[in-house]
C-alpha cells in the first residue's frame, strides 16, 4: 500500500507541475513531458541533503550551496536537451531559425529551485506521514562476516566501529561482527536512529545510555565523540 500510495503522490506532483507549466508554447502532454524532469532534482535533494553534516556549519552550508547549485544546473540542462527533442518530434528538425526559444521560467534558477524545494518538501512530509499510517516492518540487514552470511534487524545493533579497511558490528548479545562495508555506507544503509558521533563510530541512539560532550555510553561501553560531531550531538540528545 505504502509503495502505491507514494507511487500516486508523484504522478499527482507531475500533474500539478504540468498545470504550472501549460502555456500557449506547450500543449498539455508536452508541459507533462516537461514536468517529469524535475523529478532527478526532486530525488537528488531527497537523497544528497540529508548526507551533509553540519557538524562544521560553515561547512555545511557550503555543501548545501554546492549541491543546489549543481542540481539546478542539471535541471536546465536537462530542459535544453528536452525542448531540442520536442522542436524535432514536432518536425521543425529542417527548419531551425522557426524553432521556438525555451520559456524564461526553465531558465530562471529561482523558478527551478523553488518547484524543486515544493516537490521535495511536499514527498518529505508525505514520507513522514506513511512512516505513521503504514509503520515498515522491521528488515533485517544483511552482510557478509568472516565470508558468512549475517542478518541482524537494526535495532540488534549497538554500535558500528570502524578500523581502516575493517568495520566491526557490536551486536547486543555481544557479538562482534568483522565485515569490510566502509562506515559510511553502514550510515546509509542503517539509516535513522544511528548517529556518527566520531569518525571511527556509528552509534545506535535507541541504546545510548548516558553522554556528555566527549563520549557516549552504550551497554557499559564508553565511546568517545569528536569534536567534529560534538555539537551535532549535544543537539540531539539535549531536544
Amino acid at each position: 500500500m505504502r509503495k502505491v500510495l507514494s507511487i500516486s503522490f508523484w504522478l499527482a506532483a507531475i500533474l500539478l507541475v504540468a498545470a504550472v507549466m501549460t502555456s500557449p508554447r506547450y500543449r498539455f502532454a508536452e508541459s507533462l513531458f516537461f514536468g517529469t524532469l524535475f523529478l532527478p532534482g526532486a530525488l537528488a535533494v531527497k537523497y544528497f541533503y540529508p548526507k551533509v553534516s553540519f557538524a562544521d556549519r560553515t561547512s555545511g552550508i557550503k555543501d548545501i550551496a554546492f549541491i543546489t547549485i549543481g542540481i539546478v544546473l542539471g535541471e536546465i540542462m536537462l530542459f535544453l536537451m528536452a525542448h531540442y527533442v520536442l522542436q524535432v518530434m514536432r518536425d521543425d528538425f529542417g527548419n531551425i531559425y522557426a524553432w521556438e526559444d525555451l520559456p524564461d521560467l526553465l531558465l530562471n534558477p529561482v523558478f527551478i529551485a523553488i518547484m524543486i524545494s515544493a516537490l521535495a518538501v511536499g514527498n518529505y512530509f508525505f514520507d513522514k506521514w506513511l512512516e505513521k499510517r503504514y509503520p515498515a516492518e522491521r528488515k533485517p540487514v544483511t552482510f557478509l562476516s568472516e565470508r558468512k552470511s549475517v542478518s541482524l534487524i537494526a535495532d540488534e545493533i549497538l554500535f558500528i566501529e570502524s578500523n581502516d579497511t575493517v568495520t566491526t558490528v557490536v551486536a547486543t548479545d555481544g557479538r562482534h561482527y568483522r565485515n569490510k562495508t566502509p562506515i559510511s555506507q553502514w550510515e546509509s544503509i542503517l539509516g535513522d536512529g544511528f548517529i556518527r558521533i566520531h569518525r571511527a563510530y556509528l552509534v545506535n541512539s535507541a541504546h545510548i545510555e548516558s553522554f556528555d560532550k566527549d563520549s557516549v555510553t552504550i551497554k557499559g561501553c564508553e565511546l568517545p565523540v569528536s569534536r567534529k560531531y560534538s555539537e551535532t550531538v549535544n543537539e540531539i540528545f539535549s531536544n
